[in-house]
């Protein structure tokens, strides 16, 4: 059943139909999901039309790899849902912040090394400074990606 899904353009807000094509579902399916997985609430304005956000796409999208990929059964698929989220809270709670599609990269002593070696080739007042500049980057990337969506 396994088959490539389009790119989640870059939108704030997706109708019911855009996200059955983006997931490769039917909108009926999306909404008895809804009832059965309580994370999944797209917002509901007039005549009760649902507005799915970036987030509730890739949440479908992982409820659907479930389902159909991992042969889970809706029971199933909500409990790791929920363990899921739970991981991803504890992560945010202690600073961790895993992004969506990137891969963590893993230092070891001598990564560090050799980083602090390449450094000290440079004058330390030029060094100092770019590693200022570094750190407030860095910084605020971080308040960036901690930010609520």
């Amino acid at each position: 059943m396994e088959k490539t899904l389009p790119p989640i353009p870059a939108k704030r807000y997706f109708t019911i139909g855009e996200v059955g094509d983006l997931c490769g579902v039917k909108p009926h399916v999306l909404r008895y999901w809804e009832q059965e997985f309580t994370q999944l609430r797209p917002m509901k304005r007039r005549g009760n039309r649902r507005y799915y956000q970036h987030h509730e796409v890739l949440m479908i999208r992982k409820i659907r790899d479930l389902l159909y990929d991992q042969g889970f059964t809706i029971s199933g698929a909500r409990n790791k849902m929920q363990e899921l989220l739970q991981a991803e809270r504890d992560k945010k709670r202690n600073g961790e912040v895993q992004l969506d599609g990137m891969e963590v990269l893993e230092l070891d002593e001598a990564d560090i090394d050799d980083f602090e070696d390449s450094s000290e080739s440079a004058p330390d007042e030029i060094a100092g400074i770019e590693m200022q500049a570094i750190k407030k980057e860095l910084m605020d990337i971080r308040e960036l990606l901690m930010a609520p969506a």
